[in-house]
């Protein structure tokens, strides 16, 4: 998945996982009781940080990349009729 937008200094566009439909024992979950995803995929990455030295922090994640964020992190924008988040490197928690 390619976007045409590239976001800037340390922010990543990440798309997020799907919530989930039902719980392990069956239960169909309205979607007013679905939990916000904690996970997604990275589809876009800046070019990185740049320290008070004035050197360019590369980022630690790259496209592709499954990883796990906080529940409110982020700004939702929508694409082309796709949603996406967009946050800070640092409110990733980890790549899977």
């Amino acid at each position: 998945m390619s976007l045409s937008m590239k976001p800037l200094a340390d922010r990543v566009i990440i798309a997020p996982a799907a919530a989930e439909e039902k719980t392990k024992s069956g239960i169909i979950i309205p979607d007013t009781a679905k939990e916000k995803p904690q996970r997604g995929e990275v589809v876009a990455v800046g070019a990185g940080k740049v320290a008070d030295s004035g050197t360019l922090i590369q980022p630690q994640v790259k496209v592709g990349d499954q990883v796990l964020y906080g529940k409110y992190a982020g700004t939702e924008i929508t694409i082309d009729g796709t949603d996406y988040l967009i946050m800070k490197e640092s409110d990733i928690f980890a790549v899977l």
